[in-house]
């Protein structure tokens, strides 16, 4: 009862951190400083941009979907629960969206890591920001994968803590 409490009031704090730090973005208009990596000359805005997923380990996921289904009111998905919003970018058809899903602790999708959970960062250039990364030794898990619906790629943080990237694409129209 008190994991699922904890559990409860991170999805909660998470999500609303997404809203915040992008009024906090909006409202203070941080113009990022122009960068060369490699080269390539880019605008700056290559980092985390909000918080697009969380995933954690259950026995039984379908339970545990189904009883924050009835008793919280979070909506079922095929992986879980969906939320999206429209993203105040300029752009009418730019959706953001967080995805919070329970996961079989049966299965290796979090390995190497041992923790319970991981977290899906949003990024706005995936590509950018993996070249930093690699420039600051930081050890990838997997090379850049590309879904119709975004690109992904993993590693881990300093305490062991497995991480997605995400760079979202834009245009693709979600059937969920």
């Amino acid at each position: 009862m008190k994991r699922a409490f904890l559990i409860t009031i991170g999805v909660l704090l998470s999500f609303f951190s997404g809203y915040y730090f992008n009024f906090l973005k909006n409202e203070f208009k941080i113009e990022p400083i122009p960068k060369t990596i490699d080269g390539i000359k880019f605008d700056g805005n290559y980092k985390v941009s909000g918080i697009a997923g969380i995933f954690f380990k259950s026995h039984n996921p379908g339970k545990l979907n189904k009883w924050y289904q009835d008793n919280l009111g979070l909506p079922k998905g095929p992986y879980g629960s969906r939320y999206e919003w429209q993203e105040n970018h300029g752009d009418s058809t730019r959706m953001g969206s967080l995805q919070w899903s329970a996961m079989s602790d049966k299965g290796n999708y979090f390995l190497p890591s041992t923790k319970d959970f991981m977290i899906n960062y949003r990024v706005e250039n995936i590509e950018l920001l993996v070249a930093q990364l690699q420039k600051d030794s930081i050890h990838l898990l997997d090379t850049i994968a590309t879904y119709p619906y975004g690109k992904f790629i993993h590693l881990m943080d300093i305490e062991g803590n497995k991480i997605e990237l995400y760079e979202p694409n834009y245009t693709y129209k979600s059937t969920n």
